[in-house]
C-alpha cells in the first residue's frame, strides 16, 4: 500500500490516468445501464485493493455479479451493503431501511472500519444515491449523510469514492438543483451520456488532466 497522500487508483478500462487517493466523484446520467457500467468500472477493485458498495436497487448477489463482470475477481474483494433482498452470500450485509440515514451511516461506517483493518486501499461507492433521495422526506438529510459520513470516511481513509445519481429519477425535488448543490462537496463530476449500445461519452470536470470528454465502450 502506498503512503497516505501518494495512493493512486487505476481506471484503465475507462481510458483515464490513475486517480489520487481522496478523490470523490459525483457520477450522473439518465441512462441507468450506462451509469451502472461506468460506476462498477470505477469501483471494482483490482488485486491489492478492496471495495465497499452500497447498492440501493440490487441484492447482494446481483451486485457481486456486476463487480465480477466489470473486473475478474473484484467480487471477492468487495463488501456489499444491499438494500434489496436478504443478506445472501459472503461479505453481504442487508440494509433494512435506507431512509433511516442514521442507521445507514452506522452500517457504512462499520463496513469502512472493517475494511481499514486490512492495509489494502479502498474504493467505495453508492449506487444509487438518487434512490435514497426518493425515500427520505427531506433531501437535505442526504447532503448531511454524504458530508458527515461518506465523504468524511473517504478523507480519513485516503480512498476513492463514487456517488451515482440517476438524473431521470423522481426524487421529489429538482434533481439538477440537487446535483448543483452536491457538486460543491465532491471533488469531481463525471456525467455519462449514452451514445449507443455499451457506448458512452464521459463529460468530466474536476479531475486533473481529464477535464473535457472521453468516449468509452464496454
Amino acid at each position: 500500500m502506498s503512503l497516505s497522500g501518494s495512493q493512486t487508483f487505476g481506471v484503465d478500462s475507462l481510458a483515464l490516468s490513475d486517480l489520487p487517493g481522496n478523490t470523490s466523484i459525483l457520477l450522473t446520467g439518465d441512462d441507468s445501464a450506462a451509469l451502472e457500467a461506468i460506476f462498477y468500472r470505477l469501483v471494482a477493485a483490482p488485486d491489492s485493493e478492496q471495495s465497499i458498495v452500497l447498492a440501493t436497487d440490487s441484492d447482494g448477489r446481483s451486485t457481486q455479479r456486476a463487480l465480477k463482470k466489470a473486473l475478474r475477481g473484484a467480487a471477492d474483494r468487495a463488501s456489499v451493503l444491499s438494500c434489496e433482498g436478504a443478506a445472501r452470500g459472503e461479505d453481504v450485509t442487508s440494509v433494512e431501511d435506507m431512509s433511516d440515514l442514521t442507521r445507514l451511516g452506522m452500517d457504512f461506517s462499520g463496513a469502512f472500519a472493517e475494511a481499514q483493518q486490512d492495509p489494502d486501499p479502498v474504493r467505495a461507492g453508492i449506487l444509487l444515491c438518487s434512490t435514497i433521495m426518493g425515500e427520505v422526506d427531506d433531501t437535505r438529510s442526504v447532503y448531511r449523510f454524504l458530508n458527515s459520513n461518506f465523504l468524511s470516511q473517504l478523507r480519513r481513509g485516503n480512498a476513492l469514492g463514487v456517488c451515482a445519481i440517476d438524473t431521470s429519477a423522481d426524487i421529489g425535488t429538482d434533481v439538477n438543483s440537487t446535483i448543483a448543490g452536491l457538486e460543491t462537496s465532491f471533488g469531481a463530476r463525471i456525467h455519462v451520456e449514452s451514445t449507443g449500445r455499451k457506448q458512452a461519452t464521459l463529460e468530466i470536470s474536476g479531475l486533473s488532466n481529464h477535464d473535457g470528454t472521453v468516449d468509452v465502450s464496454w
